[in-house]
């Protein structure tokens, strides 16, 4: 379980990303599944060839950006269909992800140097120090998107994403903040990206296929479990659903399911996500919380 905890962090950032796009700027961003590739393609051929680990980790996230910018750029001067934006960069990306990786379907980075070198030479890896270690890396992150979502910026993109004609009258370009926020959202799933691959040894063209649900489940997990009452909690919320998210395939594994299966298992938690809070025990529930809750207030008044 330490290292589905391990995992779940390192792809808590990914979750972080998903949740800018789909619950911030309500923009359903496939994107995520080819931008995840790039970042890690980007820094893995630029370890091979040398580059230093911050700088190669630094490209990953721009190459990410510019995918993010491709996706929001056919959507809002295109015109394009948000979900077809997304497929028809994510395609792209797929034929561009090979050319980065000089070809081949695959780079290996066992022999380089890379993030998690230290931790692997001293037998840290796979213990509750690198836990720590990566609990506090999307802590910071975390706290960033936060910071971000509170500024004016950050407000407008929420307005955009709330009512975009709403925000339009209030003289927000929201063409210009969805290219944005599609920026900051892929730059995370990229940044995901590199630490995967110098995780896991390697990077692959096909590490990012399906990689949407995975996000998706992430965010919708972990709100339907924490809620998202105020920017804080869903932010928090987000990356502890990639957590749980990992946690539940891990324990499906150690059950005996077959590896296979894990698309068809994080389909299935999506749905139970989605249609569980509108179900009615669970949902006279939080009527009684929120009725207990205001009972002491007006009492207090």
């Amino acid at each position: 379980m330490i290292i589905a905890l391990e995992i779940g962090l390192l792809y808590a950032v990914m979750a972080l990303g998903v949740y800018l796009t789909y619950r911030v700027l309500d923009f359903p961003d496939l994107t995520v599944d080819g931008s995840f590739t790039t970042g890690a393609a980007t820094s893995a051929i630029l370890l091979v060839n040398g580059v230093a680990i911050p700088f190669a980790m630094i490209a990953g996230v721009v190459a990410g950006m510019i995918a993010g910018a491709v996706t929001g750029l056919l959507h809002v001067w295109g015109k394009i269909n948000p979900l077809l934006a997304g497929i028809l960069t994510q395609i792209a990306l797929y034929s561009i992800n090979l050319r980065i990786m000089g070809n081949k379907a695959n780079v290996p980075l066992l022999r380089q140097e890379t993030l998690f070198s230290e931790l692997r030479a001293d037998r840290l890896l796979g213990t509750w120090f690198s836990v720590a270690v990566f609990a506090v890396v999307v802590l910071v992150i975390g706290a960033l998107v936060y910071w971000f979502l509170g500024t004016s910026y950050g407000v407008a993109m929420r307005a955009t994403g709330d009512n975009e004609l709403m925000a339009q009258s209030q003289g927000i370009n929201t063409g210009t903040t969805k290219i944005v926020g599609l920026m900051l959202s892929n730059g995370l799933v990229a940044l995901c990206g590199t630490l995967v691959a110098q995780y896991q040894g390697f990077s692959d063209i096909s590490m990012g296929i399906g990689l949407i649900v995975a996000g998706l489940a992430s965010v919708i997990v972990g709100q339907a479990i924490f809620g998202m009452t105020a920017v804080w909690q869903a932010v928090t919320a987000a990356a502890l659903g990639s957590v749980i998210y990992r946690g539940v395939i891990q324990i499906a594994l150690n059950n005996g399911f077959n590896p296979n299966d894990m698309k068809l298992i994080s389909a299935v938690l999506v749905v139970l996500a989605l249609v569980l809070p509108a179900w009615g025990p669970l949902r006279r529930l939080r009527v009684q919380r929120r009725r207990a809750k205001a009972i002491p207030e007006g009492a207090a008044a």
